[in-house]
């Protein structure tokens, strides 16, 4: 009887010191004071986590776990105008960090600091190089690119074709890259997401050999085990196929079971909140689904969002009245994980036997497909 008491007892310092602070991020950004802020957040083993710090004199600091390779956003608010403002369309740097100490310098703001303290970060630097930088870097290139030109040239559809062309070229030509990197380096932690990346380009089929090359403990990893799932649906979730069975809770915090839809069409809706070609669907869905609902046709809505008041307020102001899912974990959504979804809008229409009948089915292609199922009267 003792020693059952005291088991659980003394497993609980191990408990915590699993989750003991194994890194730092010092900053320090000119003589900065509030209502600046800074805004923190990162993957740890594929859970996303945040963090936000005031600015002192300059000066803010950040603790926690992390695995040994996490992927940093961070954004600095330097008048105190938020989150949002900060992270997409302000001062905002992205890196990588492991268990480490990191500074972080700059005279005046996040996108000109130096980073240092972090050897993960100087291997992700090392694997840009190599690949000819980040999708960031070449947007960045070409927008510039196109700044150049003169008004007229602005105005010249030939002119932004060339422009877009050549950048098109640049992402197929780092895709390319990435898959000699992980040629290259295969026991880099970067290989898998160079692998990873290049699929979403090449196709998932076109990286599955380097990516059983790899060690166990590479494709152990959670970007490992991610792009596993993608390379499985590649292979199962295909027209005439059953749907992968799943459960996951409404916005009222209930389970839904896909099996439940069993006896119905159902068209299973990956979207976002966040996702502008999602919600300019969402007319022509509520259109098709009040023509066909009582007809037994269904829409199961599983959302890619990581903000529960963000879902809400878009399901509210789009009006849309089907059951809609989510377990709120961004691009790390279990069941967008297990469908391999990769880019949003996506969406699979299923018989009432739960096979897959039609694959990113959208405007006048849906409402096609549904007339055929049942023609107008």
């Amino acid at each position: 009887m003792k020693k059952q008491l005291l088991t659980p007892l003394a497993l609980l310092p191990l408990l915590v010191a699993a989750q003991a602070p194994n890194f730092t991020v010092t900053g320090k950004i000119g003589h900065l004071n509030a209502p600046a802020k800074v805004y923190f957040d990162y993957m740890d083993d594929g859970k996303s986590k945040s963090d936000s710090a005031f600015v002192k004199d300059g000066a803010f600091r950040f603790t926690g776990h992390t695995s040994p390779y996490s992927y940093v956003r961070m954004g600095l608010s330097h008048d105190g105008s938020g989150k949002q403002r900060a992270v997409y369309g302000g001062d905002v740097i992205y890196f990588y960090m492991g268990k480490e100490k990191v500074k972080i310098q700059s005279a005046d703001s996040l996108i000109h600091a130096t980073i240092s303290g972090s050897k993960v970060n100087e291997e992700y630097n090392a694997y840009n190089r190599f690949i000819g930088g980040t999708i960031m870097e070449l947007t960045k290139a070409v927008n510039i690119a196109f700044s150049s030109g003169t008004a007229a040239q602005q105005k010249d559809t030939a002119y932004f074709q060339t422009i877009d062309k050549q950048y098109r070229q640049n992402i197929a030509n780092r895709a390319t890259k990435q898959i000699e990197f992980a040629q290259q380096y295969p026991n880099s932690y970067f290989s898998v997401i160079a692998l990873s990346e290049a699929g979403g380009m090449k196709g998932v089929s076109s990286v599955e050999t380097l990516y059983n090359n790899l060690s166990e403990e590479l494709r152990n990893t959670d970007p490992g085990k991610e792009l596993a799932q993608r390379i499985n649906a590649a292979h199962t979730i295909v027209e005439g196929a059953t749907a992968p069975a799943f459960t996951q809770n409404n916005i009222n915090g209930q389970p839904v079971t896909l099996n439940s839809y069993r006896g119905k069409y159902v068209l299973l809706e990956f979207w976002a909140s966040w996702c502008s070609p999602c919600r300019a669907e969402n007319p022509n869905l509520r259109k098709q689904y009040a023509q066909y609902k009582d007809k037994g046709f269904e829409v199961l809505g599983v959302s890619l969002d990581d903000d529960k008041q963000k879902w809400a307020q878009a399901i509210e102001a789009d009006q849309l009245p089907w059951t809609h899912v989510s377990d709120l974990k961004g691009w790390n959504n279990e069941v967008g994980r297990l469908y391999g979804i990769r880019a949003v809008p996506a969406s699979f229409l299923l018989n009432p036997e739960g096979k897959i009948i039609g694959i990113n089915l959208r405007g006048e292609t849906l409402n096609n497909k549904l007339a055929t199922i049942w023609p107008q009267e």
